[in-house]
C-alpha cells in the first residue's frame, strides 16, 4: 500500500507482534487468554477493512543453534492465517522490542502514523518491550488484551501463572504506558 494513502487514511497502525508457529506447535504453547489468535485474526481483518496499517513484526534468533524461532525452521515461521492476511510491511526482529535494530519508526514515521494498536505474543516480553518502546519515542498506544497471549513461567526467579502474568502485564501497561482495550472495543472507534 502506498504511504501517502496509509497517511491519509489513518493515523494508526497495528503491530502484529511474533505470531508464529513457536506458540503453537513449538516449544512454547500460548495458553492464555484462550482465543487469542482469533482475536488477532479479527483485529487484522478489522485494519484491512478500515485502512489502519498493518506491520507484522516476526521474531529471529541470534544464534544460529537456537531451539526456538531459528530463521527458516518451522517454528519460525509465521502462523498461516497470519501469512494470508493483508500486511502493508514484514518487520524481522531479534530482540524483545520491535524498534530496536528494525525499520518500524521509521516506516510509521513515513506514514503518518500517530497512535500504534499492539497485539501478539508474548504479552510479558515483546508486547511490553514495544509498547513501553513506543510510548518513549511518542507515539500513543493501545494494547488488545484479548489479542495478547503468554503461558505459565517458571523460572529461577519464581513461578507465575498466565493469567496472572497476562493480567500484571495490562494492568502496569495501563497505569502509564497504553490504553487497554479489548479487539472489539478498538474495532468500535472506527
Amino acid at each position: 500500500m502506498d504511504l501517502a494513502m496509509i497517511a491519509t487514511r489513518t493515523n494508526e497502525a497495528l503491530l502484529v507482534i511474533d505470531v508464529q508457529n513457536e506458540y503453537f506447535t513449538g516449544r512454547l504453547p500460548v495458553t492464555f487468554p484462550q482465543g487469542s489468535l482469533n482475536y488477532i485474526l479479527m483485529a487484522m481483518d478489522h485494519a484491512a477493512r478500515a485502512g489502519v496499517a498493518v506491520a507484522v513484526i516476526q521474531h529471529s534468533s541470534a544464534a544460529a543453534d537456537s531451539p526456538t524461532f531459528r530463521k527458516g525452521s518451522d517454528g519460525w515461521g509465521l502462523h498461516p492465517e497470519i501469512e494470508i492476511r493483508k500486511r502493508d510491511i514484514l518487520i524481522e526482529k531479534s530482540l524483545p522490542g520491535s524498534f530496536t535494530g528494525t525499520g518500524l519508526e521509521g516506516w510509521l514515521r513515513d506514514a503518518g502514523v500517530q497512535r500504534v494498536i499492539i497485539c501478539g505474543y508474548m504479552a510479558q516480553m515483546c508486547c511490553d518491550t514495544t509498547a513501553r518502546q513506543a510510548f518513549h519515542l511518542g507515539f500513543a498506544v493501545g494494547i488488545l488484551s484479548d489479542a495478547t497471549g503468554t503461558l505459565d513461567v517458571q523460572n529461577s526467579a519464581g513461578a507465575i501463572s498466565a493469567p496472572d502474568l497476562h493480567r500484571a502485564v495490562m494492568v502496569t501497561q495501563a497505569m502509564r504506558f497504553a490504553r487497554v482495550m479489548r479487539t472489539e472495543e478498538w474495532a468500535n472507534e472506527h
